[in-house]
């Protein structure tokens, strides 16, 4: 049976996921809500959803919505989270899972006691690179995986400082210093995503910001954060080691390939730069970027993409590439939009079919945690001089099915 969902959160990324939520075949009606009423008008008018809610916590009372997937801004997703489970609502939820580890920890002990779906939307997941490498260890082509590296790098002058203005309002400089481990999901979830393990131990070096701008400035910080720039190298369970590099103030061409990836093995490794890719073994190099060159599926003038900066909109456009596996996606998914190198469309996919079919979804608590924990860590040792740190871990997935859960019938309400 269809759900009805409601969006938390009507910034940058809300509308371009409200379309698919509401194209989807899994979903019922769809509402939204933001603490600026008007931006909340603007996404319901332009895709069409079913209407708003005045506040937050006006959704969670509502008996017609059984989810909500929320879009707001990144430190604030573990307490909205843990609200939403425990007012019996499934949660889709941006990245990151939680900024503190006992945000981690509450999350999953609320997925444990509700039965209900929790999932993380994490791109990198998704990234053909990572369905690559997923697929090459699977037939064994490494051999031994023993080491791996992720990178997230985006430039803050590629169209991060218009999303914090747009998002953080006048006093956008205390946010825009969100420290780089703490978003550490879409270099961390390339890796893992492919990888059958989790990290273990962390040593991690930050570097200070030296632009002066206000941005990464102790003084002006709400998290006394100036580490522009970020590395960590994870020890990880069974062996072997991975390190993610999150890079703010970088000379790289973000709109070309913002997260890439690097896998060895003892009979095969692949490697990815900003524009191509390669598979390589003893025998020689095999070119595979054409098989991850996802195609675009929206111009980036599309008046859709009015609000987003002209340096953001590539991540908002890129369709799927050949290495993904399209055939498991519905139909109303065909020749729209979608975005982050074809991960959208999965996604949305996933979060829908977990919630009816009463399974566990891909991303779920328990990887999610692997995906942001570490992080977490990480950006604790950086604050202390690289000391290495252990890496809590809250083990794998139950490999039952979660407690049952019923749709209740639908009922209409205005909202």
């Amino acid at each position: 049976m269809p759900f009805n969902l409601g969006i938390v959160g009507a910034g940058q990324f809300a509308g371009q996921f409200a379309k698919l939520f509401h194209l989807h075949p899994g979903v019922a009606d769809v509402h939204i809500t933001d603490l600026i009423p008007e931006r909340a008008a603007r996404v319901a008018t332009e895709e069409r959803l079913a209407g708003t809610f005045p506040s937050y916590e006006a959704m969670l009372a509502s008996p017609s919505v059984d989810a909500v997937a929320i879009f707001t801004q990144r430190w604030t997703h573990g307490p909205l989270v843990v609200q939403a489970l425990r007012a019996g609502k499934h949660v889709y939820s941006a990245v990151p899972m939680a900024v503190t580890e006992d945000e981690i920890t509450v999350i999953i002990e609320a997925v444990r006691a509700t039965g209900l779906t929790y999932m993380m939307g994490e791109t990198s997941h998704y990234n053909p690179a990572t369905v690559y490498a997923r697929t090459r260890i699977a037939d064994g082509g490494f051999g031994r995986l023993f080491y791996a590296e992720g990178d997230y790098v985006h430039d803050m002058d590629l169209g991060f400082y218009e999303a914090y203005q747009y998002s953080g309002g006048e006093d956008w400089k205390s946010t825009a210093s969100y420290p780089p481990l703490l978003y550490p999901t879409h270099s961390i979830g390339g890796v893992l995503g492919a990888w059958n393990t989790h990290a273990v131990s962390v040593s991690a070096i930050g570097v200070t910001d030296d632009r002066g701008d206000g941005v990464f400035d102790k003084d002006v910080s709400q998290f006394g954060n100036d580490f522009s720039n970020a590395t960590a190298l994870f020890e990880v369970a069974g062996g072997g080691a991975f390190r993610i590099n999150e890079f703010r103030r970088v000379g790289y061409p973000s709109r070309k390939r913002e997260s890439r990836f690097r896998f060895f093995g003892t009979e095969g490794s692949f490697e990815q730069l900003a524009t191509y890719s390669v598979w390589q073994n003893k025998e020689g190099v095999e070119d595979v970027s054409e098989y991850l060159r996802p195609v675009r599926s929206l111009p980036t003038d599309d008046p859709s993409l009015e609000h987003i900066a002209p340096a953001l909109r590539d991540a908002f456009v890129s369709g799927t590439a050949p290495v993904h596996d399209r055939s498991r996606l519905p139909e109303e998914f065909n020749h729209v939009h979608n975005g982050h190198e074809g991960s959208h469309h999965f996604l949305v996919d996933d979060f829908v079919t977990a919630v009816n079919a009463n399974t566990l979804p891909t991303v779920n608590a328990w990887v999610a945690a692997r995906y942001t924990l570490p992080g977490i860590v990480a950006h604790r040792s950086a604050q202390q001089g690289g000391a290495r740190l252990p890496v809590p871990d809250h083990g794998d997935a139950p490999t039952s099915a979660p407690a049952p859960h019923v749709l209740e019938p639908r009922r209409t309400e205005n909202a």
